[in-house]
């Protein structure tokens, strides 16, 4: 094909919307388009007027669209929508140039042909470029969001939607990057298509289903004009196979064959004509629109530039800031009504809904400094609570008494605290932070009362230990039959006792009944406890309890005095009384009796232990014998968690026992046969006869001489005086041998 067939065009719809059929017959005819089938795509442009639209497709698409001559200022170029074939692309491509968007020569009122046109674009394209100004981006009107809410709409209630591709050409692209510009862009779009009235079959179905949404951005034309050309090469390489899949155009949907596009195209435009709801609304509107929202942004920015705000929100950062609620009211206030001054003459539509909007931006800044206000004013409100709360504590108050006077106070201050808080604008609802504030509070008492609780639970279990530990000590040291009677007695006395008073003091605490029962039966078995502990770790000294009792009992007498074994002592007796109470000990330690029942353990023990034979060997077999009443690890009628002492372990301790006693047994008996040898230290009577006999003649000479009866006499005194002073009578206790040697030294 020459180069005139490239660059072929004609007008498709002129300016007064007049559809030119013999001009698309011939261009059809042309560029040969019925003879491509279904391989043809269809682009169309659209956007503000003298927005570059026409450069750039002329730059695209290697079309000759009629540009705008800058020198002769701006005004309107393509008039109604221009139809050309693209130049190089494959498959076959059209594309449509529009006439620009918001024109001056429309005039303020007649925007329905932008409607229309847009919508026959839509409805025929497969690809849409929607060319925009990058400083345009935001906006309401600039960025077309009206025109294509409203086509969106339009085009669902009539036509069948097809997979249309929107590709945002963002021109003049600043130094914003494109990852910023294009999140804004593509939230826009999904806006209007939230917001558009869809018909049931539609209401929720997502845009993807009709469109997709890319987004280019390319530099000045004008100062950039070999950037310009390098980006646009880039973007022309995207249009070539655009049908294929993954393409621009991949996903198109419901094509129409070449051959019928012309039809085609004059019934959509036909429909779109005939269809009364495409009446746009006045220019007027739009223009309300735009400058409400210049004079809402100019309002926005005075307040954030506002000194006495700046000071606040510094201020919100460490702290409360007095006046807060009053102080913002007055600020907002001035900023809305200069807002609602400037905008008076504006649409009142369009002047309360931008109101409402700077109103609700203007408190989006506000709000994170209410909230840390508002967070200063709760944890200030706790703190002094809790410094109050352990104040009214200590000076005597009860406890849940305390509690409720404190908390009344407090809440009471942050109500008021937050009516100075709150903004008159806003209608902020503090009452989430309020109960959070009473859920602190809640959650401090239960913790003090926790902690008071434990503490005077402590106290009590403190009481008990230092009255019974001691107390029970003492009464096993003196084990009898009294024992456990009197420890039972002392552990109910001092139970009760403190039981009483710990009812007593906590009793301010208004605990429900379940609560405070369960606390004193936790009393109660703590209690036992004690008891139950000291009996077990004295038990580990039973043996040596039974050793001290014995060696009391043998060797000492009944005024408590060291026996003097005289040969006259029923050792033998004295030993098994020993015993038979050093067994009575070990039969007290073996099981706890705390609950007044009877037991055989003593007889067990004593039948066992003391009533063996002496013969050694009887005892040791008695002892292994399978029938031994102690060769068990429980007492009968005894639980085992009462056991302190099994059977087996009283039979080892009574072993040993009696082991480490026998040498105590052995040694008195020892003392007792040298004490019957000292006291006879006389010769017998057989060896005094024979003196009688033997010395008769001696005597009688001495009765015949009175001298020698003198001198018998001063010896007898000498005798006696040696015999008292040196004390031979009491050494003689000791054996002939201690007299001798006494004797001799003397």
């Amino acid at each position: 094909m020459d180069k005139a067939g490239e660059r072929c065009s004609t007008q498709l719809i002129d300016g007064d919307g007049a559809f030119n059929i013999a001009g698309l017959e011939n261009f059809i005819k042309e560029v040969k388009l019925k003879e491509c089938g279904l391989s043809y795509a269809v682009v169309s442009i659209m956007g503000p007027q003298s927005s570059g639209k026409s450069t750039l497709l002329n730059h695209l698409f290697g079309t000759n669209f009629r540009e705008m001559d800058a020198y002769r200022g701006r005004s309107q170029t393509t008039k109604g929508i221009w139809l050309a074939k693209a130049a190089g692309i494959e498959p076959l491509t059209l594309v449509m140039d529009l006439e620009g968007t918001d024109g001056r020569e429309r005039g303020e009122d007649d925007t329905a042909f932008e409607k229309q046109s847009a919508l026959f674009a839509l409805a025929v394209s497969d690809v849409m470029l929607i060319n925009m100004w990058c400083h345009d981006i935001g906006r309401e009107q600039a960025a077309n969001k009206p025109l294509l809410k409203t086509v969106f709409q339009v085009m669902m209630r009539l036509f069948s939607p097809r997979k249309t591709t929107l590709m945002f050409v963002i021109r003049d692209k600043t130094r914003t990057p494109l990852d910023a510009l294009e999140p804004v862009l593509r939230e826009d779009i999904q806006k209007i298509w939230d917001n558009v009235p869809k018909p049931q079959a539609h209401q929720e179905t997502p845009l993807s289903e009709f469109f997709n949404v890319e987004v280019v951005a390319l530099s000045s034309y004008e100062e950039k004009e070999d950037q310009f050309k390098e980006q646009v090469a880039v973007l022309r390489a995207r249009f070539f196979h655009s049908i294929a899949p993954g393409g621009l155009a991949g996903d198109r949907q419901g094509v129409v064959p070449a051959s019928g596009f012309s039809f085609s195209a004059q019934q959509i435009w036909k429909v779109i004509k005939e269809n009364k709801d495409l009446d746009l609304p006045a220019h007027k509107v739009m223009v309300a629109t735009v400058r409400c929202e210049e004079i809402a942004d100019e309002k926005l920015c005075n307040f954030t530039a506002n000194e006495e705000w700046c000071q606040i929100e510094e201020a919100t950062v460490s702290g409360l800031v007095p006046g807060f609620g009053r102080r913002l009211t007055a600020i907002l206030d001035t900023c809305l009504k200069g807002y609602e001054f400037e905008a008076i003459y504006f649409d009142e539509k369009v002047r309360t809904a931008k109101g409402k909007q700077l109103q609700e931006k203007l408190l989006q800044l506000v709000l994170p400094a209410f909230q840390s206000v508002l967070g200063h004013l709760r944890s200030g409100t706790l703190e002094k609570f809790k410094a109050i709360f352990d104040k009214t504590l200590h000076g005597g108050e009860g406890f849940s008494s305390a509690a409720r006077y404190c908390t009344k106070l407090c809440m009471f201050q942050f109500d008021e605290g937050c009516a100075d808080v709150v903004i008159e604008q806003a209608k902020w609802d503090t009452s989430k932070v309020r109960e959070k504030l009473k859920r602190d509070i809640d959650a401090h008492i239960t913790d003090v009362r926790e902690a008071k609780l434990s503490e005077l639970t402590t106290a009590y279990e403190s009481k008990l230990s230092e009255a019974l530990s001691g107390t029970v000590e003492a009464l096993l040291d003196e084990a009898d039959s009294e024992t456990w009677p009197a420890i039972r007695t002392q552990l109910q006395r001092e139970t009760e006792s403190a039981v009483s008073g710990f009812s007593g003091e906590v009793s301010s605490f208004e605990l429900d009944e379940q609560t405070k029962e369960k606390m004193i039966v936790h009393l109660r078995d703590y209690a036992k406890g004690i008891v139950e502990a000291k009996v077990k770790q004295e038990a580990g000294k039973v043996l040596s309890r039974m050793k001290d009792r014995f060696e009391s009992l043998f060797s000492r007498d009944a005024d408590s005095m060291p026996r003097v074994w005289t040969g006259k002592e029923d050792i033998r007796a004295i030993t098994k009384t020993a015993r038979s109470a050093s067994l009575k000990l070990l039969s007290t330690m073996a099981a706890i009796r705390l609950d007044d029942e009877t037991d055989n353990i003593e007889k067990a023990l004593s039948l066992a232990l003391l009533e063996l034979k002496s013969n050694s060997t009887v005892t040791d077999r008695s002892l292994t014998s399978p029938a031994d009443p102690l060769a068990s690890s429980t007492w009968k009628e005894v639980p085992p968690m009462k056991t302190v002492l099994t059977p087996v372990q009283c039979k080892n301790i009574w072993r040993q026992f009696k082991a480490e006693t026998e040498y105590s047994v052995a040694q008195a008996m020892a003392a007792q046969e040298a004490a019957r040898r000292s006291n006879n230290w006389l010769p017998p009577p057989w060896a005094m006869v024979a003196m009688v006999i033997l010395g008769f003649n001696e005597f009688m000479t001495l009765l015949r001489n009175p001298l020698y009866l003198g001198v018998l006499f001063v010896g007898y005194l000498i005798f006696k005086a040696v015999w008292v002073q040196l004390d031979i009578s009491g050494e003689f206790q000791h054996g002939a041998v201690s007299f001798c040697i006494l004797f001799i030294y003397s």
